[in-house]
């Protein structure tokens, strides 16, 4: 682990904690260094998410009402 680590109680359902201490087994990881690169996966998938939403705000919206009709004007329904 780099820079100072923080202490957390993390409560895990009982599979999942096999599951995650057989992964760390097998990839001569601790359990932590697997739940800290995991977070930091999602953590980076929601900055992603959140880029995209930037990026199409400008966008037009169309309410589900008016979807269904483009469909349906389209042949599509």
């Amino acid at each position: 682990m780099s820079g100072i680590s923080k202490r957390s109680t993390v409560y895990f359902d009982a599979d999942l904690h096999a599951a995650l201490r057989l992964k760390a087994a097998h990839s001569q990881q601790s359990l932590s260094a697997i739940v800290n690169d995991a977070v930091r996966v999602a953590l980076a998938e929601d900055q992603e998410d959140l880029a995209a939403f930037d990026d199409r705000v400008a966008e037009p919206t169309m309410s589900y009402e008016e979807l269904l009709d483009d469909l349906k004007a389209h042949g599509k329904l």
